[in-house]
């Protein structure tokens, strides 16, 4: 437990260190760590569903599916850790395993409208519910395509090596 602790401790204080050092782009401009970490340079597919289903995201969208999860998700999910509940990251295989599972656009904002128990019993407290008034589907759809994306191919995202 106390490594845990000292892990959680150690993420937060490497967020406030970042975030002194985050840059603002205007609306157009490519985030580096979207091109760089998660390697998006040309648009990019992602499952939308379990039908094979996909939708493309270019390098602006995930841009601002980054900027709309720092904005609003950042508090609780540094670098795909849940501080609320650590044993439930947004790395890939977390994300699958959820009931239902979490790992298609469709499935990630589903979570977001309507935030439910890892197993999915409940509806749960510990994320916020995203409602059509707060951010548009397009724009859950995108904090859902970056998430997605990280969970791909960020190193150490949602995981204790971050």
């Amino acid at each position: 437990m106390l490594n845990r602790v000292s892990w959680i401790r150690g993420v937060v204080l490497l967020t406030i260190v970042c975030l002194g050092a985050v840059v603002s782009f205007p609306a157009h401009a490519a985030d580096t760590y979207v091109a760089r970490y998660l390697q998006v340079t040309d648009p990019i597919s992602l499952e939308l569903d379990k039908q094979g289903n996909t939708r493309s995201f270019n390098l602006q969208e995930l841009t601002a599916g980054k900027k709309l999860f720092e904005q609003n998700c950042l508090s609780c999910h540094v670098g795909g850790a849940t501080l609320p509940d650590p044993s439930v990251p947004l790395s890939l295989k977390a994300l699958q395993g959820a009931t239902p599972s979490r790992d298609t656009i469709k499935g990630l904002v589903a979570y977001l409208r309507q935030p439910m128990t890892y197993d999915g019993s409940e509806e749960t407290f510990s994320c916020r519910k995203v409602s059509e008034n707060w951010l548009s589907q397009s724009e859950v759809e995108t904090v859902a395509g970056f998430v997605l994306r990280a969970a791909q191919k960020a190193p150490g995202w949602g995981t204790e090596e971050f």
